[in-house]
């Protein structure tokens, strides 16, 4: 039976291999917790869906759709500055914004393929 080759660990300029389904090494699985914790565990529990779902009511439309003449229902609060953790800066609204959920996985993905990285 055919094993699966060992990938490059996701960590920019590691060279480690990892087995197949794994993303780290595991000297850099612990500077990425969000990867093993669940979406609770992160902060998006059942009081971030109650805020969320109150945001979402009272701004009802994308704000990137918006300034591309469209409207367009917004789906997702998205965090403008990526809390990272950072509780202070999860919770504070004025950080959060509408948007659909292609605006929001086009801005995710540009984000998480280029992480800033504090030591």
């Amino acid at each position: 039976m055919p094993v699966k080759s060992m990938i490059p660990c996701k960590h920019p300029g590691c060279p480690e291999l990892v087995p197949a389904g794994e993303k780290y090494c595991a000297v850099h699985k612990v500077m990425h917790p969000e990867e093993s914790r669940s979406a609770a565990r992160r902060g998006y529990g059942r009081q971030w869906q109650k805020a969320s779902k109150a945001f979402l009511e009272a701004n009802p439309l994308c704000v990137e759709c918006l300034k591309e003449g469209r409207y367009v229902r917004a789906t997702v609060v998205d965090h403008i500055v990526p809390h990272r953790g950072d509780p202070k800066l999860f919770w504070d609204r004025s950080n959060w914004r509408p948007l659909c959920k292609r605006h929001h996985d086009v801005k995710t993905g540009r984000e998480d393929s280029r992480p800033t990285y504090h030591y």
